[in-house]
């Protein structure tokens, strides 16, 4: 018996109500391009840290990508001069998560 049916035995006279998932869908707002995204691997002052650029779309939609890549990797990370940094080497996971969304990628260094 499954938490459903405990509460419906529970309370018999409640109607569930089915709500649509919220989680925003952020696939369909970005624009996809032809080029790939160069996903580059560096060690700045002895810390590895991933940079992605080449994206020729709007600023708020990398932004809003950049933001999205820090939350489900849960790292730190910033936006600057049109690249995105992240902190660490998760070129394979990157790469995995844009790929999924659409967007062609391309693996440099290392």
């Amino acid at each position: 018996m499954d938490l459903q049916d405990q509460l419906k035995n529970l309370f018999p006279d409640h109607v569930s109500e089915k709500t649509p998932d919220e989680s925003p869908n952020t696939d369909n707002n970005l624009w996809i391009q032809d080029d790939p995204i160069i996903c580059k691997y560096e060690k700045r002052k002895g810390k590895p840290i991933t940079i992605l650029e080449g994206y020729t779309g709007a600023t708020e939609d990398f932004k809003q990508l950049a933001k999205e890549l820090k939350t489900k990797l849960s790292v730190g990370g910033s936006f600057k001069d049109d690249k995105i940094i992240i902190q660490g080497d998760y070129r394979d996971k990157i790469m995995l998560i844009l790929k999924d969304k659409g967007f062609k990628v391309k693996r440099v260094g290392g």
